[in-house]
Parts: C-alpha cells; sequence; structure tokens
C-alpha cells in the first residue's frame, strides 16, 4: 500500500514523494515488536519477569473469572434441582422412575460399547501442541497456573 505525499501542501500539480506503508511500519519500533518476524517462543522475547508477570496476570484474571462463573453455574443448577424437586413434591410434575431408571442402565451399556483404549488422532495432536507449547514457554506458563490458582482462591 502506498500513499502519496506531497512536499508542496495545496499544490497537487507538482511533486509527489511514494511513502510505502508497509516498509514504513516495519520500521517503527513498537509495530515491530508487536507483529514484526520475531515470532517463536516468548522466551526468546521477554525477559524473566516479563514472562512471569504476564503469565501470573492473566492466570489470574481466568481463575478469578471461571471462579464468579463457576459460582453462578452452580447456584443456576442448584436451583433448578430445587425447583424441580419442590414441583415433584407439590404434585405439579409426576417422575416415572422405573422409565429413568431403563434410561440410565440404556445409557450405560451404550457407554461401555463405545469404551476404547485408544485415544483419537486429533486427540493426541492437540496434546501434543499443549505440550510443545508449554515446555517452549515455561516461565509463562508456570506464572498462568500460579495466577489461576490466586484468581481462584481470592
Amino acid at each position: 500500500m502506498y500513499l502519496l505525499l506531497s512536499t508542496f501542501p495545496g499544490n497537487f500539480e507538482r511533486n509527489f514523494e511514494s511513502l510505502d506503508l508497509a516498509e514504513f511500519a516495519k520500521k517503527q519500533p513498537w509495530w515491530r515488536k508487536l507483529f514484526g518476524q520475531e515470532s517463536g517462543p516468548s522466551a526468546e522475547k521477554y525477559s524473566v519477569a516479563t514472562q512471569l508477570v504476564i503469565g501470573g496476570v492473566t492466570g489470574w484474571c481466568t481463575g478469578f473469572i471461571f471462579q464468579k462463573v463457576g459460582k453462578l453455574a452452580a447456584t443456576a443448577v442448584g436451583g433448578g434441582f430445587f425447583l424441580l424437586q419442590l414441583a415433584n413434591h407439590t404434585g405439579y410434575i409426576k417422575i416415572d422412575w422405573q422409565r429413568v431408571e431403563k434410561d440410565m442402565k440404556k445409557a450405560k451399556e451404550q457407554l461401555k460399547i463405545r469404551k476404547s483404549s485408544q485415544i483419537p488422532s486429533e486427540v493426541k495432536s492437540k496434546a501434543e501442541e499443549v505440550v510443545s507449547f508449554v515446555k517452549k514457554n515455561i516461565l509463562v506458563t508456570g506464572g498462568f497456573f500460579g495466577g489461576f490458582l490466586l484468581g481462584m482462591a481470592s
């Protein structure tokens, strides 16, 4: 992408200078740090303290949000069970326990049939990717895990 700049403002019939915006952006230090060719593990880009802080802060935020959402989900599920039990007790709904038991047995049999000792290849490849990422970014991962635990505790 190019931008044409006039060397004489207000005069459109004179000389123009061509500016390559891609090259201009590459020469900017902040742009190069964020989006430059410096790809790879974060260990090559940032200091140990920076990696631990980034991992810790993102881990704490994730843990805190996970805790709040978990409490909300537990409250909703528990409240739903409570309302169903209350509706059953007052006679608004009737549960056919024999049918529930029959369906549960059927589901257990299907799970036993599907049970396999082989792990799907998609799961193996994703697990390998995760292990590779953790090995390359051990400090960020460690900071994230510690921050996550602190976020869950707060």
